[in-house]
């Protein structure tokens, strides 16, 4: 298990993007994919603004975003991923019908990924 670093232990670095997190998030903990991350100060702080301008409002919808990064999560096979993004995408609207056709989407689109690489289907040319 990786080492986790707790706020209390953490140095200044580490407690400058710890506090933009739970600023932005308006809780008083950062969870433990970010505790894990800050081994690295300087890793943990490109992550959490490449994240932050990745997330940020723009052409897509923020509930949107969030399934994406779900759907990914789900088909990179991350479970914490999985879930932390489960819970997020609930956090901005994610019903439990939309999450269950989420999940029938990305099963699928693996199941019809699998296929076409397995047959090794050439590209037609109006897809180029």
């Amino acid at each position: 298990m990786p080492r986790l670093i707790e706020y209390a232990e953490a140095g200044p670095e580490v407690r400058e993007v710890f506090d933009a997190i739970m600023a932005a998030r308006g809780t008083t903990d950062v969870n433990n994919f970010w505790k894990a991350l800050a081994v690295d100060p300087v890793g943990l702080k490109r992550t959490w603004e490449s994240l932050g301008q990745v997330m940020a409002p723009g052409v897509l919808d923020p509930l949107v975003k969030e399934l994406l990064y779900l759907a990914s999560s789900m088909t990179s096979g991350c479970a914490y991923c999985t879930a932390s993004h489960t819970a997020a995408a609930r956090a901005k609207g994610m019903s439990e019908p939309m999450y269950r056709e989420l999940i029938a989407i990305v099963g699928m689109a693996a199941e019809t990924n699998r296929l076409a690489e397995a047959l090794r289907i050439p590209i037609d040319p109006q897809y180029e």
